[in-house]
């Protein structure tokens, strides 16, 4: 299975974004977590941790 369906299995709330990016909705969608993952090396680098409100004024795919 791929590595991005295992995520969306494991974390139904998650949205997969191109460039390796998850975000995760926490706080029933209150909060928003951007995570860019490098599989290879198996790394996990926060791009971004911020309300909903602010979340809607970054580009999820460039931050």
């Amino acid at each position: 299975m791929e590595v991005t369906k295992r995520y969306k299995k494991t974390y139904v709330n998650a949205s997969i974004l191109k460039n390796s990016r998850v975000v995760f909705n926490i706080k029933g969608n209150s909060y928003r977590l951007i995570v860019k993952f490098n599989y290879v090396r198996q790394w996990a680098f926060i791009r971004f941790i911020g309300t909903h409100s602010d979340y809607d004024k970054i580009n999820a795919d460039t931050v």
